[in-house]
């Protein structure tokens, strides 16, 4: 059963910066799709980013690319959410989530793309 154990959320002012990271475990990391998404009260749960299997292809959401980069280290079993110049609107739970893709190069963007999930961490951005 693949596991997925995010940290590095916390408060932070706005214009500020945060690394998140996602330890993931219980299956051949390189062999798994991984994205980022969030999600803030009331809202539903939308794309952040997402990385291919070796990290050569990345996607974002419009609002966010340029801001944020997504990383992967597959030595480590882990995958990163650089968020730099944050603003208030950033503020929400972020999920990493995993799928399992042993051939593919793409990344995916929908939350049904994606089996497992970690239990989220928070990030708040104070003005």
């Amino acid at each position: 059963q693949v596991q997925l154990v995010e940290s590095g959320g916390g408060l932070v002012q706005l214009g500020g910066s945060l690394r998140l990271s996602c330890a993931v475990s219980g299956g051949t990391f390189s062999n798994y799709g991984l994205g980022w998404f969030r999600q803030a009260p009331g809202k539903e749960r939308e794309f952040v980013a997402a990385i291919s299997r070796y990290g050569d292809n990345t996607g974002y959401t419009g609002s966010m690319k340029g801001r944020f980069t997504i990383s992967r280290d597959n030595a480590k079993n882990t995958v990163y959410l650089q968020m730099n110049s944050l603003k208030p609107e950033d503020t929400a739970v972020y999920y990493c989530a995993a799928r399992y893709s042993p051939i593919g190069v793409t990344v995916a963007y929908a939350t049904s793309d994606y089996r497992y999930w970690g239990q989220g961490t928070q990030v708040t951005v104070s003005s």
